[in-house]
């Protein structure tokens, strides 16, 4: 093997570690690299150490891919970064052809014929948060735990499973729709978190007249028309109460676990005790319960605008009915912030760098999500 072909094998091993940020695999399994061609160069001043332009023709899974630059940033840190030669990157991206796109998503589609957290051995922890009511924050809470977790480093993924009243998208500031590779569906990503909703689709003032079959077969979608990838943490955020969308997200994920979301005042934990009480009729376990609302800060002095108890009184009736424990896992203040910021398209929990927040919210949140992904 001469010197510039050895470049060329070691330079291919060296990007099979590139890994598509979208599908979650390396740039070589998923036949992204067309070409490389290594060509010696009269080295100057580097003495004896050889010097080589290498071309990588880099063939995008679609033309105009969002992520382009990031797959060739990650392309010239692989091959400037080899050590027994001195390497000048030349990329040129190209798109597939339909027929070599097409033979890829017929792959990828083969191994999730079916959804692929309803699978043994699945790693991945769902939690579905749930709500008895509207207007108690659960949208809220769902996007910035989600944030949470992609901000602590872990593969996050989040479900906009409220079909009627999406919100997902607007608190993640989110205003593209999904990339359709030949009918798999790419998530689209925002603050480190894989996002679907149908707010994609619809469109924000669109209202959406949907009945069982329907909401049953749109969840189903989202599960397996979406390439996912392998997430540790999928979230879902649901609908209000106890509808079509609860049971189905049961039947179709048993193992996930139920986080319920209230506010202090009766009228509201009352109902919030119905959405768990789910559980004696699915399978599926409630991991707690989360207090929204609990407080004002005002002046340094705590004002309950809301009443006080609201959580606890959940988690005691819940605790009780079930039969296990099922903890009050976090209070959360009434802080204008999460409106202010989550309404600008960010989730209030991080700093504008996408950073969690090292004050008393980010840790409530990282507690929270640290909690939750504690084996019972």
């Amino acid at each position: 093997m001469t010197d510039a072909r050895h470049i060329e094998a070691q330079i291919y091993e060296r990007l099979s570690k590139v890994i598509d940020p979208e599908l979650g695999r390396s740039i070589t399994d998923l036949g992204m690299i067309a070409a490389i061609n290594a060509v010696g160069v009269t080295s100057q001043g580097d003495g004896d150490v050889p010097s080589y332009d290498v071309t990588v023709h880099v063939e995008l899974t679609v033309e105009g891919c969002p992520l382009s630059q990031t797959i060739t940033n990650q392309i010239n840190g692989a091959i400037v970064s080899y050590p027994d030669a001195k390497l000048t990157p030349h990329i040129e991206v190209s798109s597939m052809s339909h027929d070599k796109l097409a033979d890829l998503v017929a792959g990828l589609k083969a191994e999730r014929k079916q959804n692929p957290f309803n699978k043994p051995g699945v790693k991945t922890r769902i939690f579905a948060i749930a709500s008895g009511k509207g207007g108690v924050g659960k949208s809220s809470v769902s996007a910035n735990l989600a944030a949470t977790f992609a901000a602590l480093g872990y593969d996050t993924a989040a479900i906009d499973a409220d079909i009627y009243g999406f919100s997902l998208p607007k608190l993640f500031g989110v205003h593209t729709q999904p990339t359709n590779l030949n009918g798999m569906l790419m998530p689209v990503t925002a603050w480190g978190v894989k996002l679907i909703s149908i707010g994609m689709f619809a469109g924000a003032d669109r209202a959406i007249l949907w009945r069982g079959p329907r909401l049953q077969r749109s969840l189903e979608q989202f599960l397996s028309d979406v390439w996912w990838g392998d997430p540790d943490v999928l979230l879902l955020d649901l609908a209000p109460g106890t509808g079509d969308m609860a049971i189905s997200v049961a039947q179709a994920l048993p193992n996930a676990e139920l986080v319920v979301v209230t506010t202090p005042q009766p009228s509201a934990s009352d109902i919030a005790v119905r959405s768990g009480l789910v559980a004696l009729q699915v399978p599926m376990k409630v991991r707690g319960v989360v207090e929204n609302m609990s407080w004002y800060e005002h002046k340094g002095e705590r004002l309950e605008i809301f009443g006080a108890g609201g959580g606890r009184r959940v988690s005691d009736q819940l605790t009780e009915t079930l039969g296990y424990d099922v903890p009050l896992l976090a209070q959360l203040p009434l802080d204008p912030d999460l409106r202010e910021v989550g309404e600008s398209g960010r989730p209030a929990v991080l700093n504008e760098d996408g950073a969690l927040r090292s004050d008393a919210l980010g840790r409530t949140f990282r507690e929270l999500a640290e909690g939750l992904l504690r084996s019972e």
